[in-house]
């Protein structure tokens, strides 16, 4: 596939070194050389340099042979504009990166499809979503629907007192068709495993279980961990990431956004009514302790920088506060982050990946969720007739080591995938994969 990224920046490089691998022709185009050189150093790309909105700058980058264009440059106007001036030169299909949620408005949203936009997404938008959504449940530290919300990805941090610890698979699974649950990998310090029948649970593994949402709450109790209702908040951080989070939860519960620039701190006091807006420096402990952070049911921060975020992730975690999300871009620091007790580490560049690594595949890919914490990803796939996968049970397929079937979604039925089970035309299948078997699964549904 002919893939041309705008933008060179921290996500337009991650998705040139996530996908230069998969076989793809890859030109990155930016205005900015360093930026172009660094792209090059961590990936098999060709880089153009110049100005991603002009004719001349897309003919070189060859836009009008392009399969798909990701304009993913920091700055909202220059996407819109590259994607839709490619499409208009021949590419097949043009997304972009935006900022305003206003323009996802549906009827806004087919404004940009008539000017050849195929799907735009908002990255902060999403994170602030997948926040709200794990508040729901404390003990979960990332939650994946599927399938329409009929299936789901359940990730959680096993504590010593699950009752999954100390057992192997097949100990805790010895009739797989009978379990409303399956546990698809296993994550231990830097590893990730596929688990089988002797494969033992250990305290501190973070666990990936597929089941159906009628069971999402049973399976969450397996972690040993209580959930907890969250009846107040703080917010570090007026990022978009924060506002959007304040917005959607004010109305429901107490809410304090620590926000270090005064001006911003004003801004936000008359767009958040029912925030209680703090001017405070959030690595300072004693400002913090004295707003409270202690007594607090959810701590997210989600400042610019990292490194604040995990800081004061630690601090909120260490004073006893039930759940802690940091924000942390740095894709170094993510393993860091989660061993040293942070419930949920979120990424933009990983939920960035997620929506438009789906395009880049040939198989009819439903949805991608690349998992924080691991180079695993979750994909779901739409099963087509003739295909492989329908030819023989689940157990006679060949299916890559490095991958498994976690689930079936047909028609209203959810089943979890054992080796006797029979995959159909149009199921609606989850794979868990790792990254040596990713460009290979996709064979068995095409």
């Amino acid at each position: 596939m002919k893939i041309v990224i705008v933008g060179a920046g921290e996500v337009g490089s991650h998705l040139a070194r996530m996908l230069s691998g998969t076989g793809h022709d890859i030109t990155v185009v930016d205005s900015d050389a360093k930026q172009l050189e660094a792209v090059a150093d961590v990936s098999d790309v060709v880089t153009i340099e110049g100005d991603p909105t002009t004719f001349q700058s897309l003919k070189r980058a060859s836009a009008r042979k392009a399969d798909l264009m990701i304009a993913v440059h920091q700055q909202e106007n220059i996407n819109i504009l590259a994607a839709m001036l490619a499409k208009q030169l021949g590419a097949k299909k043009a997304i972009a990166r935006i900022d305003n949620k206003e323009y996802l408005e549906p009827a806004n949203k087919e404004v940009f499809v008539g000017m050849g936009i195929d799907y735009l997404f908002h990255p902060e938008m999403t994170a602030a979503q997948e926040v709200i959504k794990l508040l729901g449940h404390t003990s979960i530290t990332e939650y994946v629907d599927f399938s329409g919300g009929r299936m789901s990805l359940v990730v959680f941090r096993l504590a010593a007192a699950s009752p999954l610890v100390g057992h192997t698979m097949l100990e805790i699974a010895p009739d797989p068709s009978a379990l409303y649950y399956r546990i698809v990998a296993i994550a231990r310090e830097d590893q990730t495993l596929i688990p089988h029948g002797g494969d033992m649970a250990l305290a501190g593994d973070t666990v990936y279980v597929v089941t159906s949402q009628e069971f999402v709450n049973e399976v969450q109790e397996l972690s040993g961990q209580a959930n907890v209702e969250i009846k107040n908040m703080m917010i570090l951080g007026g990022s978009r990431i924060g506002v959007q989070i304040a917005t959607a939860l004010q109305d429901h519960i107490d809410i304090k956004l620590v926000e270090y620039n005064p001006e911003e701190a004003y801004r936000l006091a008359e767009v958040l009514d029912k925030t209680l807006i703090i001017n405070a420096d959030g690595r300072n402990t004693d400002a913090m302790m004295e707003e409270g952070i202690n007594r607090m049911d959810a701590f997210v921060a989600v400042t610019s920088r990292s490194e604040t975020n995990i800081l004061t992730a630690m601090l909120a975690k260490k004073l006893g506060v039930k759940k802690v999300i940091a924000e942390v871009e740095n894709l170094n620091y993510i393993t860091l982050a989660e061993s040293i007790g942070i419930d949920t580490v979120i990424n933009k560049k990983l939920l960035t990946a997620s929506n438009i690594f789906r395009f880049t595949m040939n198989t009819d890919v439903q949805a991608v969720k690349c998992l924080t914490g691991t180079d695993a990803e979750v994909l779901e796939f739409v099963v087509k007739p003739g295909s492989v996968a329908t030819r023989v049970p689940i157990r006679e397929l060949d299916f890559p080591v490095a991958a498994t079937i976690g689930g079936i979604v047909r028609g209203e039925q959810v089943l979890m995938a054992v080796g006797d089970t029979q995959i159909a035309a149009y199921d609606r299948v989850v794979v868990f994969t790792k990254p040596e078997a990713k460009g290979v699964v996709g064979k068995f549904f095409n």
